[in-house]
């Protein structure tokens, strides 16, 4: 494989703002659904709550699979304004459908397009100094994990008053200010072209001869596992004896991650200053810390729930940069490339992670979730100790 290279501008003020913006308005699209089950189920029937998230969450990986390496072939700018465009025309579809089959196909494409929100990531890091690369990272990602948190928040919001095609209208409005936004704050880039069957292939042979890219991979990979584990059966704790929460109660939990977002930047500076391997380690140790908490009270106690959230937010999001900054450090004209290693390896531990936690719920009750976090957790810690290759950061 030869590497792509790419001159480019020194990262202003003004892209690294619009990239903030990007990735947060990019990724909300499909978390909007969320809220609207119920609207859409009552207009569509219950095949509904599933065929509509399922289908954001699978376009989703498909485009950062699909879409994201050619981020490392085409310009980024281009890429990215063109996806925001065509998602505004999808959005307007979604908000236009007559069925449940057009809804479904649309929310395949919405998911398949919001994969600019990994486009901005990269892009980042290909201008950013690499003294200072990981603060930036961690700057655009604060803006990715806001618009995660914020999208269900206004989705639910506009939603309950002015129904569920409101929000799909709005969020297509919101997509051309983003392309907008796109098109006034993002430099020009160049970039060797390459085929798509090469530029896919490439994938591959990164992830066979990177070991800092495959232990990266593996130990987020892991650490997303035990967050999974934990998220889809939080709701199944919380509604129930003694705390008997409504839904709406449970998903306020998720406003606790907002402070998993704010330690991005956090992170970001410090893997600059003292390298990936300890924030890793550091993170891994609170995810471990955080179900030691959640098994000791959070059967009857919301405030080891509220702890549980709050360290397992911080301990992943926080490694999540570092394992970004130091697999993008490795090939500079392959970030998108290593960015979809980076993240399908995420996607897959996650689905087994939350596969393993609602058997263990199942099985077990909550103190077999909280081992299974803890043996993920464990595990990704132990994937980031015993390497001590000097190519790791």
């Amino acid at each position: 494989m030869s590497d792509i290279p790419v001159p480019h501008p020194d990262l202003s003020t003004k892209a690294r703002l619009g990239l903030t913006l990007i990735a947060g308005g990019a990724v909300a699209n499909i978390y909007y659904n969320q809220p609207l089950l119920g609207l859409l189920v009552a207009d569509f029937g219950p095949r509904a709550a599933l065929w509509v998230p399922t289908g954001c969450l699978v376009g989703y990986g498909l485009g950062i699979v699909g879409l994201v390496p050619l981020g490392d072939a085409w310009p980024r700018r281009q890429l990215i304004i063109a996806q925001l465009l065509a998602l505004s025309l999808v959005l307007v579809v979604a908000a236009l459908s007559p069925n449940l089959p057009i809804l479904a196909l649309a929310s395949l494409l919405i998911g398949f397009l919001s994969s600019a929100a990994q486009q901005a990531v990269p892009f980042a890091a290909e201008l950013a100094p690499d003294a200072t690369r990981g603060r930036i990272v961690g700057q655009v990602m604060t803006g990715l994990l806001s618009g995660i948190l914020l999208a269900r928040t206004v989705s639910g919001f506009v939603g309950a008053h002015l129904g569920w095609r409101a929000v799909f209208f709005a969020a297509a409005v919101v997509s051309l200010a983003m392309a907008a936004v796109a098109a006034a704050t993002l430099p020009r880039t160049s970039a060797k072209r390459l085929r798509y069957r090469a530029l896919m292939l490439s994938i591959l042979h990164l992830a066979k001869t990177q070991p800092v890219l495959r232990n990266a991979s593996l130990s987020q990979a892991l650490l997303f596992a035990a967050f999974n584990a934990f998220w889809v059966t939080l709701a199944l704790l919380v509604e129930a004896e003694p705390f008997n929460l409504t839904a709406a109660g449970a998903g306020l939990f998720g406003v606790i991650g907002v402070c998993g977002a704010l330690v991005a930047p956090v992170s970001g500076r410090f893997t600059d200053l003292r390298g990936a391997r300890p924030v890793v380690v550091g993170g891994s140790l609170l995810v471990v810390a955080a179900f030691a908490v959640l098994w000791a009270g959070g059967k009857w106690s919301l405030a080891a729930v509220a702890v549980g959230v709050l360290l397992i937010d911080i301990g992943m999001n926080g490694a999540l940069i570092a394992n970004q900054t130091r697999a993008y450090a490795l090939v500079p004209g392959a970030r998108g490339r290593i960015n979809t290693v980076l993240f399908t390896a995420m996607f897959v531990f996650g689905a087994i992670g939350a596969y393993a936690g609602s058997q263990a719920f199942l099985l077990a009750g909550w103190g077999g979730v909280c081992a299974v976090g803890i043996a993920f957790a464990v595990a990704a810690l132990l994937v980031a100790v015993l390497d001590r290759r000097p190519t790791i950061i």
